[in-house]
């Protein structure tokens, strides 16, 4: 027998939609500003399109380092040789950002990370692909290889650097969930976005990221800019324990970017809150169990369950719970033994798991006789 039970949440709130979310406007050709905890999006603009990352694709080439880091295959202070092509390339004679590498230099890898992501440098790039890959076109392999296990579905990288390449593309969507992953995979190494300068072989550079400079709790990710590209930013804010993420791209200035990607972060920090639903651990329903050697088991949620709500909007979501009564024994901790189903103006919005908060044995045959006589005479309870 299936059994419903329906409630409102005691929080007024509001179904979050792509199309209500939009109410904001952007210059950019291309935004996304997501929620970091839940993974929600707040607003979309072509978020799905392929586009010219420029420098913001470092944020890869960064992701494959930080892992060879983290899985100990490479320490910090391990020291990658510059290569003549890495200073050609990716040198002051190049034309693009740099981090003023010398041919046959030996450089630490924490000094090349600085350099990625405070100097934006290209010849710190190619020295970290082909001294992990053996060459630059090895190490893209290995980035479409990493893209993929990171669900980036929207990417095709063909260098380290985000230098102009026809095949070179990736949708602003795949730069936030990058970024998402960067910060929650690599908290012991995410400080160093958020340093403002660097000095290497005596020239002292300034972070290009101007959210650092100007808006509270910003502390991340990487700009680009290219004639193709437009001036470009993936950044990240942390206000009271909440952070948003944002990648915009293909605005006219570097004034443009910092105006848009200011605007788009205080909007979202003002026009959404999140919610807590449900806690961990919360009992929320009794289910009764049949043959049983406990007469019910304890119905909760096994991790918070947060909904990132739209605060102008405060029509209330419906939470039903779903399951069948009783249950049959044995019953173990963990289980699925039914869902929470919200819904807003009867449309289905999410549904999560009710787990089994503890084990029900499974009664011997003599006190299922007895259950079974009780349950003839007397009827079910």
């Amino acid at each position: 027998m299936k059994f419903g039970k329906s409630f409102l949440l005691s929080l007024s709130v509001s179904l979050l939609t792509l199309a209500n979310a939009n109410a904001f406007e952007t210059k950019a050709t291309s935004a996304i500003l997501m929620d970091f905890e839940t993974g929600e999006y707040l607003f979309t603009k072509n978020h799905e399109k392929m586009i010219p990352p420029a420098s913001m694709s470092k944020l890869m080439t960064i992701y494959v380092l930080l892992s060879k880091v983290k899985e100990g295959e490479i320490s910090l202070e391990d020291k990658f040789t510059v290569s003549e092509k890495a200073w050609r390339k990716g040198g002051a004679a190049s034309g693009g950002s740099t981090m003023f590498l010398k041919i046959g230099q030996e450089v630490r890898v924490e000094d090349l990370i600085k350099g990625i992501i405070i100097q934006s440098g290209n010849d710190a790039c190619i020295t970290v692909a082909e001294n992990i890959a053996g060459s630059e076109e090895e190490f893209a392999e290995l980035l479409n290889e990493t893209a993929e296990k990171l669900g980036l579905n929207n990417a095709n990288f063909v260098n380290s650097t985000g230098l102009p390449h026809p095949e070179h593309r990736i949708s602003v969507e795949d730069l936030a969930i990058l970024a998402r992953h960067i910060i929650k995979d690599f908290p012991e190494y995410y400080h160093f976005f958020k340093e403002k300068e660097f000095t290497f072989n005596g020239i002292k550079q300034g972070n290009r990221n101007p959210l650092l400079y100007s808006l509270k709790g910003s502390d991340g990710l990487k700009t680009g800019h290219t004639d193709e590209a437009g001036f470009c930013l993936t950044g990240s804010v942390l206000r009271e324990n909440r952070r948003l993420i944002e990648v915009v791209a293909g605005l006219n200035s570097n004034k443009e970017r910092q105006e848009e990607t200011e605007s788009l972060m205080t909007w979202g920090f003002a026009t959404f809150k999140n919610y807590t639903l449900f806690k961990k651990n919360q009992i929320l329903a009794e289910i009764p169990v049949w043959y049983g050697t406990q007469k019910t088991v304890d119905a909760i949620v096994d991790e918070d369950i947060v909904k990132t709500i739209k605060k102008s909007k405060r029509n209330k979501y419906t939470a039903k719970l779903v399951y069948e009564t009783p249950l049959k024994a044995p019953v173990y901790k963990g289980d699925k033994i039914g869902e929470i189903v919200l819904s807003y103006k009867d449309k289905v919005v999410n549904k999560y798991p009710l787990v089994a908060k503890d084990s029900v044995a499974k009664m011997g045959p003599a006190s299922r006789f007895i259950e079974n006589i009780k349950y003839f005479i007397f009827g079910a309870e």
